[in-house]
């Protein structure tokens, strides 16, 4: 039997019961300070959240996962849309009056709203003592001393070479099976509606070596899946322009190459010589990665339709421990809108890429997408060829949101918000719909199929369930039985929802 709900549109009432911050967790806090973060918004923020732990671990901190117990609060923010900003305003009432009782208190805005207003928001918002951009997380201690003395404390300076590749982030909100890895930080891009590369610079790449040594961290200590976060991981690049020794280059295994073999005996032995000049792109990284261990599942997020290569295709092809998902962000189906948006492609471009994913990796590959409603001057037959795409990529979900023009992007300075508030809600309400009736279809395809199932834990609505991810990345829910946390089970799809798969664990 399949089961599919009835379109339900959210109200702003009822959006103040998702998209949560993330916090930490209690660590054993004698004799240190506390330290509380939330983190709002993308994965990169809350992999940044695990750096500043890190960071603040090093400083003599402990996590708490209560705010009124915090001797330090950090707010790790983004400035993607206005109504993300006005959460964190809303937030920072609530902890005015918590500073009221406890004047000793720090507060501290971190991430993307603290650099896109920088010294302004000590204007604002008296109750912020520290402002740290995301290129300044290592000074935090400093900032933090600074703040102490009474001072407000201010670093929102942009790095071209800041990665924090030698940083190991601390895993606190953590379910011990999946984790982020950030392989490289900012954005060139220049899309005309996005202020990311305002606030997090220019693009510059990790080293693979240390991403290979966190991976495999992660593999040894239990983690069964990564994903690998950019602003845009297919333009990765990373040039080897010393010695490998020099770095403490890893093979496969995650080991130096010292102490184990002779570099060229990998798979990767291009990647891993010494030789200068080496170029290592994200097909290569991708494949070092997959290599640490066939149980370590691979995702990345995000790629970008001008960049991601047929190599990056043939990689996930090649490797069955690489997800066989894609997030492929298209923002309009409209070729003149996507050339105000400035995306560097058009609508036959982007249909060429989903052909391409198509061809290579099938039919059952998941791609999900963003999409952006009420975009300037956009015109009802322009939203028409964003549902007409839509309606030829079949998406298995999206990401799905009302224009919100972002102060200093390059749409702000030069094309008037000029489609009305209810005439962006009305057609963004047109997408949802659209896109639920494609993600119900696109479950309704696994009904009866065998899906490998890395498990995540217990099901939100019953202990007496588990639940995990397929390889499309999708939810699938089961009975309990005797299987734990981290195991892969093989699970009989029998029913769905348009966000769920539902089934028993098989033997085949």
């Amino acid at each position: 039997m399949t089961l599919i709900p009835e379109l339900t549109i959210l109200q702003p009432d009822d959006k103040e019961h998702i998209d949560l911050p993330r916090t930490l967790e209690d660590e054993l806090s004698v004799g240190k300070k506390r330290l509380y973060i939330e983190s709002y918004g993308c994965q990169m923020n809350f992999a940044d959240s695990e750096i500043v732990a890190a960071v603040m671990r090093n400083a003599g901190y402990a996590t708490t996962s209560s705010a009124d117990e915090a001797d330090v609060i950090f707010l790790n923010t983004c400035a993607i849309r206005d109504n993300a900003e006005q959460k964190v305003r809303h937030r920072l009432k609530h902890l005015t009056g918590l500073k009221r009782q406890k004047p000793e208190l720090l507060v501290g805005m971190l991430g993307c709203m603290a650099e896109r207003l920088k010294t302004k928001l000590l204007e604002e918002e008296k109750v912020v003592d520290i402002v740290a951009g995301p290129d300044a997380y290592r000074d935090i201690p400093k900032l933090v001393e600074e703040a102490e003395s009474g001072q407000k404390a201010v670093n929102v300076f942009l790095s071209r070479e800041e990665t924090y590749a030698d940083i190991s982030p601390i895993r606190l909100n953590s379910n011990g099976v999946t984790a982020f890895v950030s392989i490289m930080r900012g954005c060139d891009n220049m899309c005309s509606f996005c202020v990311v590369p305002f606030t997090r610079g220019r693009e510059r790449s990790r080293d693979p070596f240390s991403i290979v040594r966190e991976a495999q961290d992660l593999f040894d200590q239990g983690y069964r899946e990564v994903t690998l976060l950019g602003q845009n991981v297919d333009s990765y690049k990373w040039e080897l322009g010393v010695r490998s020794e020099e770095l403490g280059v890893a093979d496969r295994t995650g080991r130096p190459a010292s102490a184990n073999m002779d570099a060229s005996a990998t798979p990767n032995s291009s990647l891993l010589t010494t030789n200068t000049n080496t170029t290592t792109t994200f097909a290569h990284l991708l494949e070092m990665v997959a290599q640490i261990h066939p149980d370590l599942r691979v995702r990345f997020s995000t790629s970008h339709p001008k960049d991601i290569t047929d190599d990056v295709l043939h990689t996930m092809a090649r490797y069955d421990n690489i997800c066989n998902y894609i997030h492929l962000p298209a923002q309009s189906g409209n070729s003149r809108v996507l050339k105000l948006m400035n995306r560097t492609y058009d609508r036959p471009w982007y249909i060429g890429k989903i052909d391409r994913i198509r061809e290579i990796l099938g039919e059952d590959c998941g791609i999900s997408t963003d999409m952006i409603s009420g975009f300037c001057t956009e015109t009802e037959e322009e939203h028409q060829d964003s549902l007409s795409l839509m309606d030829y990529v079949h998406y298995d979900y999206a990401y799905m949101f009302a224009y919100s023009e972002r102060p200093g992007t390059l749409a702000a300075k030069k094309y008037a918000d000029d489609i009305p508030e209810d005439v962006k809600k009305r057609r963004l309400n047109e997408i949802i719909a659209r896109q639920l009736a494609h993600s119900a279809e696109r479950n309704q395809r696994h009904i009866g199929q065998v899906q490998r199932v890395l498990i995540e834990g217990p099901s939100k609505r019953s202990d007496d369930f588990l639940c995990g991810r397929n390889d499309q990345n999708k939810m699938v829910v089961f009975p309990k039985g005797d299987h734990q946390k981290g195991q892969y089970v093989n699970v009989l799809v029998t029913e769905c929802t348009s966000a769920t798969l539902r089934g028993e664990v098989v033997n085949a």
